[in-house]
């Protein structure tokens, strides 16, 4: 198992003899695998990498911040980045295209994150099969698409703008989920059920469903689901954008577990845990073990967690973990 971390200052590796620091850059918000080959999505561009991490090429992008990066199935990947973009790539990552449609669509609504002063809107979800393809925009909403981007179609999950994570059902492709936020283009919204947390849509995201009654904290952000029977997703929440373990009572963040698609949820923490201390931002399944997954906090450590919650604490020292990658058999 080869584990990545992407931090707040590049990506790093973990292992049993510790943490290396891999790559220098801002952010790094995405580390996947395509095609044998690792990509860093980071506050400077999109890296690529063919030798398990060792070194690192920048690839393109360098004026955005590189959210997410995800292929159609057919040999084309995307990537969305913010400013509100989104690129495409035949070529397996060495040259990248904008899809300018979608950047013209954030700026005839005004897309944008609701601080003072207002900063760009993130095309930060992604998900693509083919020629459909579903971007979740902080803070516009999800822009739909059925011909690779030529044209768009737009839905707000509850009324809601502040997409974060979006994830289709493994086995169910009209079946997709999102977390949510408290920011809306005018500000930030009341702080109360229904106004953010997990949606889900059953018809490929022309309409959804609020699948976080009862559950606080509200404000969801990472999220990840099973590829292997049950199929659990899995949310981390916490109370605000800016929950954070140097509160004087922690980030008082959650880790939660559904197992029938948003209907019913449970606690994925330990005691220690529970509520947690520090904030979760990285999350993925664990690829070795059924039901587990990998956490990344915001005082730079990752825990392995198991389907009955026990944790195991796999690296600490690190700057803030934005995004895991745990890849199986990975050369390195």
């Amino acid at each position: 198992m080869s584990i990545y971390a992407g931090t707040s200052k590049g990506v790093f590796s973990v292992s049993g003899d510790g943490v290396e620091h891999l790559l220098e850059s801002r952010r790094a918000r995405e580390i996947v695998q395509i095609s044998g080959r690792l990509f860093a999505g980071t506050g400077d561009g999109l890296y690529i990498s063919d030798d398990a991490g060792r070194t690192w090429t920048l690839a393109g992008l360098r004026d955005s911040e590189v959210w997410q990066i995800r292929d159609n199935g057919n040999g084309i990947i995307y990537a969305g980045t913010a400013p509100t973009g989104l690129f495409r790539s035949e070529d397996n990552g060495n040259t990248w295209n904008e899809i300018e449609s979608l950047a013209r669509l954030a700026d005839e609504n005004g897309w944008c994150i609701p601080l003072d002063p207002p900063i760009p809107a993130s095309a930060r979800a992604l998900v693509t099969t083919g020629e459909r393809l579903w971007v979740g925009v902080e803070v516009g909403g999800i822009a739909i698409s059925s011909d690779a981007g030529a044209t768009w179609s737009m839905v707000l999950p509850g009324e809601n703008p502040d997409l974060h994570m979006m994830f289709a059902h493994p086995l169910e492709p009209e079946t997709l989920y999102a977390s949510t936020g408290y920011g809306r283009l005018d500000g930030v919204a009341e702080m109360i059920e229904g106004n953010a947390g997990v949606f889900r849509s059953e018809d490929g995201g022309n309409s959804w469903t609020y699948a976080w009654r009862g559950i606080t904290p509200r404000y969801s952000r990472p999220m990840c689901i099973d590829h292997r029977p049950p199929y659990g997703l899995t949310v981390a929440s916490a109370p605000t954008a800016f929950s954070s373990h140097r509160q004087e009572q922690g980030a008082k963040a959650m880790l939660f577990r559904s197992e029938d698609g948003g209907d019913s949820w449970r606690s994925l923490c330990d005691k220690r845990h529970s509520p947690s201390p520090v904030n979760f931002h990285g999350l993925t399944v664990d690829p070795a073990v059924s039901g587990g997954v990998y956490v990344g906090t915001d005082s730079g450590e990752i825990w392995k967690v198991s389907d009955d919650a026990k944790w195991q604490l796999c690296a600490d020292g690190m700057p803030t973990v934005l995004s895991i990658a745990a890849i199986e058999q990975a050369t390195r």
